[in-house]
């Protein structure tokens, strides 16, 4: 079996990262693993392992005809038998199966609006739906409106996995060594940065040397900007830290002391995964399929979304208790261990693919 993950772009981001762990995971397990990415490369291409064989399409519009035609000789040339499209690289991926129709298409729902999902775009969505095999879906409420809204039978949840890099510290941290907290997120609304910058101002006063280290990608929008307006308009600036994407993340959540997810919406963060896997005591909001990793006082602590008292209330609570901190973040490593760990998400991704691909 010759499997191909399809996805926009390499750039540091949840979708890009799973997409890349696959591909990396399917090396051992498949005859033939590659990847392509469609318009951008990006950080996320130096982790590509070395035997996924891979192409970069460079595509410059929706309707790029040199850049499909490169993909299906490509597919074809290398007997490729199942295109796994993650995010919004379907509408590639199904433009390849109109050229070439013996190619099995499993589309990767990576939706992070999922708290929103009656104002998501659907038409052209729905019309590729026509030519899916499967679906996976990051979260379970994702899963339903597939199965509601689209053209395709074969529907399943499949939670994200990570990997543990072997990276050593490359970014120059700010703040004191001990009193950490960190964000991993890229800047974007869903994320909801502001309530967490809400809910460290109010604790600022009372534990000054705690840092806030705000780690994603910074799109340098309006959105961006609030944030930035935010710290300055408060004198956060010698206490809140905003760093863009860092190739370096697992090294960086070793240097940190708290994580934390403030989202508004959300999918299965790959964030709260990595956090578990640094052991790091973690904060999430109760979106998604945030409480299937973070279980409420258990291997974590689970808030209200936009609630930044809550979230002030939980910080806090860590600050004062460096014994709750150590328990937390050991339980929720070992969570993550036994529910979201590579070798059990491969085995059912393996699961569905020989279920199109002859033996």
């Amino acid at each position: 079996m010759k499997v191909l993950q399809l996805i926009d772009s390499l750039e540091a981001g949840g979708a890009e990262r799973v997409a890349v762990n696959i591909a990396n995971a399917l090396v051992a397990e498949v005859s033939g693993s590659y990847l392509c990415s469609t318009r951008k490369e990006g950080l996320l291409k130096a982790p590509l392992d070395p035997k996924v064989g891979y192409l970069f399409l460079n595509k410059k519009r929706t309707f790029d005809l040199k850049a499909i035609l490169k993909l299906k000789r490509f597919v074809k040339q290398e007997q490729i038998d199942i295109i796994h499209a993650h995010s919004s690289s379907y509408f590639t991926a199904t433009l390849v199966k109109l050229l070439y129709p013996k190619i099995k298409i499993i589309w990767h729902d990576h939706y992070g609006n999922s708290e929103f999902l009656h104002k998501r775009p659907k038409q052209v969505l729905k019309l590729c739906s026509y030519f899916f095999n499967h679906v996976f879906s990051v979260n379970k409420l994702l899963a339903s409106w597939a199965e509601r809204k689209l053209y395709v039978k074969s529907v399943s949840y499949l939670p994200n996995f990570s990997v543990e890099n072997k990276q050593s510290l490359v970014t120059q941290l700010k703040g004191v060594e001990g009193k950490r907290i960190v964000c991993l997120a890229n800047l974007r609304p869903q994320k909801d940065h502001i309530n967490l910058l809400n809910a460290f101002k109010a604790i600022s006063h009372q534990h000054q040397d705690w840092t806030l280290h705000l780690i994603g990608k910074d799109f340098e929008d309006d959105y961006s900007q609030s944030i930035k307006q935010y710290i300055k308009d408060f004198k956060l600036s010698d206490g809140v830290f905003v760093y863009g994407s860092c190739s370096d993340t697992s090294a960086i959540l070793k240097h940190c002391d708290i994580g934390v997810l403030s989202s508004k919406s959300e999918g299965l963060p790959l964030a709260l995964i990595e956090y578990g896997l640094a052991g790091l005591p973690t904060i999430a909001t109760n979106v998604g399929q945030c409480k299937e990793v973070i279980i409420d006082q258990q291997t974590g602590l689970l808030v209200p979304p936009s609630d930044p008292e809550s979230l002030r209330h939980a910080l806090d609570y860590y600050i004062n208790n460096p014994l709750k901190q150590e328990l937390f973040g050991n339980a929720l490593r070992q969570h993550i261990d036994n529910n979201f760990s590579k070798k059990a998400v491969i085995s059912t991704i393996k699961g569905i693919y020989s279920n199109f691909v002859p033996h």
